[in-house]
């Protein structure tokens, strides 16, 4: 399938079938350091490296005994919480199907059914001290309308964070180019003592992908 090139770079050949698009791709994952890493390390998606280094940045991890993986599939991230903590009571979520993970309960469903915050709170069993997610919704190709999209699983998981955090706990979730909205950022701002944006070494230079890291919740309040 591959062949070596310039400077140890892999090629992909090309092959009946195959579009330009997707050798680029793969072209990109034989290349691409993360992807090789966490084969070595047994993680499930590269993905697992960007919660690696905001949690080595913001120390989200430390000292978390209750978390939620909103949009767990394929599960890195919920293996690198397993690894930290490996005492925390761990729930995700996902309408993808997810490999189960020791330790780790896993709902198949949609974050935006109305059972799904009950069903998650349960299951977690007290109080939520992170509330991490790497949802993202499905594309439609037009960029406007793809923003906002993921934009409202972002509102709603901010919304479900303030529901179910500890005072002192964070929310940490994945937002596109131009960051939080005005009105959900002033919503974090009162909820949370700081609010930050942050792009992982592990989120590709090419992605217009950030994080939104709110910490230190300030306890229920209405909003």
């Amino acid at each position: 399938m591959s062949r070596g090139g310039i400077g140890g770079r892999q090629r992909v050949r090309t092959a009946k079938g195959r579009t330009a698009a997707s050798t680029r791709w793969l072209e990109r994952q034989l290349n691409d350091p993360y992807v090789r890493k966490a084969r070595a390390e047994g993680y499930r998606s590269r993905a697992a490296y960007k919660l690696v280094e905001l949690d080595q940045k913001f120390g989200l991890l430390k000292g978390a005994k209750r978390i939620v993986d909103l949009g767990i599939a394929p599960g890195g991230w919920s293996q690198v919480a397993r690894k930290v903590v490996p005492g925390a009571a761990i729930v995700g979520i996902d309408l993808l199907p997810t490999d189960p993970i020791d330790g780790v309960t896993i709902f198949q469903m949609d974050f935006m059914d109305e059972r799904a915050p009950e069903m998650l709170s349960d299951a977690l069993g007290g109080p939520a001290d992170l509330v991490m997610s790497d949802m993202a919704a499905n594309t439609v190709g037009h960029a406007q309308t793809d923003h906002l999209r993921t934009m409202a699983l972002v509102e709603a998981g901010a919304y479900f964070a303030v529901d179910v955090l500890e005072p002192g706990g964070t929310y940490v979730a994945k937002v596109f180019a131009g960051g939080t909205d005005h009105e959900l950022l002033a919503m974090l701002k009162r909820n949370f003592a700081t609010v930050k944006h942050a792009k992982p070494p592990a989120s590709r230079k090419d992605s217009s992908e950030w994080y939104v890291i709110a910490q230190g919740f300030k306890g229920r309040r209405e909003d």
